[in-house]
């Protein structure tokens, strides 16, 4: 934690992210969004001739709110930070630093949310198939390495889509998450809670030909149990499985062009298949199955979403395309 804080703000921040990584179980990437958040509240606190969580107050939040304002800040940012000064002293008063909690009198702005980005089902479509035949060239020309991957990135592909899980999720994943008979596969998400979902054919198929004939090739003490492995044999780790869908979707873009007679990316026609990252792939898949006819209900628990206003945007999201449809297709629309 900062050094440059005095002794009880340091130990106060230092046992909240203690609490929220063992007690709440919240991943790194968000113990370390709230380490920010909180240790510039205290920051500002300090700088305001307050050494002690017990004298953060109100004034203090709102204070330190204005001044993230005036910084430039964007309504997201304050939302988040106001939810972070929230659950902080929130905190301190269960542990007793604070006698009064002034969290819940805290006024935020709440976020804008912006439709998420959702590939149509043609352009996921042409990814698939162009991952799978990649997938059997490589099987075909005999170079193990270089099929092994392209095995593990059409698995990687078709899991996102069927499942819709999260990067993480799909990262943490263990051989035996996978129940090939029930076709679902076992995640642990937000706050380690576990969630059973199921699998199309086409995915479970792929998953198959990666764990017999494609992770074998790759595997090797230092692989243990984990389903998706990276090239050197380790766990496969988010970064590389976001690469993976970059590279994945930027490939089939190409080979759509290329067979549609414009190869040239930059020759002014519209992307085949638009550029989009796992969290797009799993927007996609909610998307779709909404369309499909899912109740919000069933997609809820898919998803693994605490609360269905979470999964209540995928309504909106089918509505804007279907009126984007409506407005290209009919005269007089």
């Amino acid at each position: 934690m900062d050094e440059g804080l005095p002794a009880a703000l340091s130990s106060a921040l230092a046992e909240f992210c203690r609490h929220l990584a063992a007690e709440r179980a919240l991943s790194r990437h968000t113990v370390r969004a709230y380490q920010g958040d909180i240790q510039s509240l205290l920051e500002y606190a300090w700088h305001a001739g307050i050494e002690d969580p017990a004298f953060i107050d109100l004034t203090t939040l709102r204070g330190w709110l204005a001044s993230q304002h005036q910084a430039g800040a964007a309504r997201a940012t304050l939302a988040r930070r106001g939810a972070a000064a929230r659950a902080f002293t929130a905190y301190a008063h269960r542990q007793g630093w604070l006698a009064v909690d002034p969290g819940p009198q805290l006024g935020t702005p709440k976020a804008r949310r912006a439709l998420p980005q959702v590939l149509r089902r043609d352009e996921i479509n042409v990814v698939l198939a162009d991952c799978e035949d990649r997938a059997l060239r490589e099987l075909a020309v005999g170079q193990r390495s270089t099929a092994a991957l392209a095995m593990r990135d059409a698995a990687v592909l078709e899991l996102l889509y069927a499942s819709a899980i999260r990067v993480s999720e799909l990262c943490g994943l263990d051989t035996d998450g996978l129940d090939r008979g029930r076709r679902t596969v076992r995640v642990f998400g937000k706050g380690r809670k576990e969630r059973v979902v199921p699998v199309g054919i086409p995915a479970m198929r792929a998953l198959t030909r990666w764990e017999e004939v494609g992770r074998p090739i790759l595997a090797n003490e230092h692989s243990e149990d984990a389903l998706f492995l990276g090239a050197r044999g380790g766990r496969l780790d988010t970064r590389t499985a976001r690469r993976i869908v970059h590279v994945r979707l930027r490939a089939a873009d190409l080979a759509a062009r290329h067979a549609a007679g414009h190869a040239d990316p930059d020759a002014g026609a519209a992307p085949a298949v638009r550029d989009a990252g796992p969290h797009a792939i799993r927007h996609t898949a909610a998307t779709h199955l909404v369309e499909g006819g899912a109740d919000l209900r069933s997609v809820q628990e898919i998803l693994g979403h605490a609360s269905p206003a979470t999964t209540q945007i995928y309504t909106h999201v089918s509505a804007e395309r279907l009126k984007a449809t409506y407005r290209q297709a009919h005269p007089r629309a």
